[in-house]
C-alpha cells in the first residue's frame, strides 16, 4: 500500500519458536539492503553476507536510520515477534508514513489459545505492555475472555492481584514456542503468588471450557438497548432507578471496556447492569445480603460483583473505580466516594434538601459539578380508550468531574 515515496518495507513476523511467518521473507532478505530486528530474530534468518543490520532498541534511533534508506530507495527488511500488524510495530511505521509489505506469523495471542485448545474468535485482546495496566485489568473483570500481552511488573501476578473477588481462571503461557516453553491453568490467588518469567501472555476465563460471546463483539453495545425498562429487572416494591433518570446516570457514567464502576445502593443493579452491558467492569454494592443483583446479572448475560455490606465502611478496600454511581446512602457515602478521587461522580436525589449539601460536599472535594432535574410522564391508558400523562416521582441528578 503506498504511503512513501521511497521503497517499500518489508515487515515480517517471527514466530515464538524463532521460524519465519512467511517463506516470501527468505526472497525479501536476499535483495535487501538493511535488515532492522531485534537481535534474536536477527540471529534466526539469513541475513546476506555484509547487509547492514540495525539491533532494535530504543525505536527512535532505528526509525531515523530506516527512514533515510527508505528514502535512498534502499530495500529494507523489519523483523518482529509474532504478527507484527497485532500489537505491533506496523502502526509506528504507519505513522511515519511509511509504505509497508507485512508478512505476519502466527501471534502469541493465537498459539496461546491455541496451547490451551480454546476458540478465541469472540475474545477481547487488551495490552498492558507499554501502558497503564488498569483498563488491561478491568477488560477481565468484566469480559468471558481476554487475553492480556503482558509486560515486567504488568503480568500474570498483577492481573492475579487485581482479580481478587472475581471469579476467573487464568491461562499463563511463557516462552511460547520454545524449548522454555511452559503453559499453567491457575486461580488468580495462585497466579498473584507465584513469579513468572517473561515474556508471557495471560488468558483469563470466566468459564472453564471458555465460554465467550458469540456475535463478534467482545465488547459492544449490547442489541438489546439501554435505559431498559423496569420490567427488565426483578426488584423490590419499585424500588430501581427509572428507566428515563437510568439514561441519563448511565450517560454520565461513561462506561466502557476497561473502565471501573461501582454502583452504591445498587437495589436491583439496573445501573451496574446497563454500565456491563456497555463493557465495564462493575461493582455493586448492596447492604441486603438477599440483593437480587446477581439474578438481575445473570438474567442480562454479564458479569457483576457484589459486595455485601454497609457504605461507606464496606468500601475500604475496593479496587479504585473510574466511576462512582451513588443511588443510596446518606452524605457520609458521598463524602467517602469523592474521597477516593474517581473521574466522575453521579449522584441521584430524591429529597430536595440533600441537593445543596451534594453539591458543597462535592466542590469541596474539588469537583466541578453540574445537576439536572428529571421529572417524567408516562402515557398511560384511561377507561373507554383515552390516554392520560402518569408523573414520575421528580429526581435531581449531579455529576461531579474531576478538572
Amino acid at each position: 500500500m503506498a504511503g512513501s515515496d521511497g521503497a517499500v518495507v518489508t515487515v515480517a513476523g517471527i514466530d515464538a519458536g524463532g521460524r519465519p511467518g512467511d517463506p516470501v521473507l527468505a526472497e525479501a532478505l536476499a535483495g535487501a539492503g538493511l535488515v532492522v530486528g531485534a537481535a534474536r530474530h536477527l540471529a534466526v534468518v539469513p541475513v546476506p553476507d555484509g547487509c547492514p543490520t540495525v539491533v532494535l532498541g530504543p525505536l527512535a534511533p532505528a526509525l531515523a536510520r530506516l527512514t533515510a534508506a527508505v528514502t535512498a530507495g534502499t530495500p529494507v527488511v523489519v523483523l518482529a515477534s509474532g504478527d507484527p500488524g497485532f500489537f505491533g510495530i506496523v502502526r509506528r511505521l504507519r505513522a511515519a508514513g511509511l509504505a509497508l509489505r507485512v508478512l505476519p506469523a502466527v501471534s502469541s495471542v493465537a498459539a496461546a489459545f491455541a496451547r490451551a485448545g480454546l476458540p478465541w474468535d469472540g475474545a477481547a485482546v487488551v495490552s498492558a505492555h507499554g501502558r497503564d495496566p488498569r483498563p488491561a485489568l478491568n477488560a477481565c473483570r468484566a469480559l468471558p475472555a481476554v487475553a492480556v500481552l503482558t509486560a515486567p511488573g504488568a503480568g500474570a501476578a498483577e492481573i492475579g492481584r487485581g482479580l481478587a473477588g472475581w471469579s476467573r481462571r487464568l491461562v499463563v503461557a511463557e516462552h511460547l514456542g520454545t524449548d522454555r516453553e511452559r503453559v499453567t491453568e491457575t486461580s488468580p490467588a495462585d497466579a498473584a503468588a507465584r513469579t513468572w518469567t517473561d515474556p508471557h501472555v495471560v488468558l483469563c476465563l470466566a468459564r472453564p471450557d471458555g465460554a465467550m460471546r458469540v456475535d463478534n463483539q467482545p465488547a459492544a453495545a449490547p442489541a438489546g438497548g439501554w435505559a431498559l425498562p423496569e420490567r427488565a429487572y426483578a426488584h423490590r416494591d419499585s424500588m430501581i432507578t427509572k428507566a428515563e433518570v437510568r439514561a441519563l446516570v448511565v450517560a454520565r457514567l461513561r462506561p466502557r471496556l476497561g473502565r471501573l464502576v461501582w454502583d452504591v445502593g445498587a437495589g436491583s443493579g439496573s445501573v451496574g447492569i446497563e454500565c456491563a452491558l456497555l463493557g465495564a467492569a462493575v461493582i455493586a454494592v448492596e447492604r441486603d445480603p438477599a440483593a437480587i443483583v446477581g439474578a438481575n446479572a445473570a438474567r442480562h448475560g454479564v458479569d457483576v460483583r457484589l459486595v455485601t455490606g454497609t457504605a461507606p465502611a464496606v468500601l475500604a478496600g475496593l479496587p479504585e473505580p473510574d466511576a462512582v454511581f451513588v443511588g443510596g446512602g446518606g452524605l457520609d457515602v458521598l463524602a467517602a466516594v469523592a474521597a477516593r478521587r474517581p473521574e466522575r461522580v453521579v449522584v441521584a436525589l430524591a429529597a430536595l434538601d440533600r441537593v445543596g449539601p451534594a453539591i458543597g460536599l462535592l466542590r469541596t472535594a474539588g469537583y466541578a459539578v453540574e445537576g439536572t432535574q428529571l421529572s417524567a410522564a408516562r402515557l398511560a391508558d384511561l377507561p373507554g380508550g383515552s390516554i392520560r400523562l402518569a408523573a414520575t416521582n421528580p429526581v435531581v441528578v449531579l455529576t461531579g468531574e474531576r478538572p
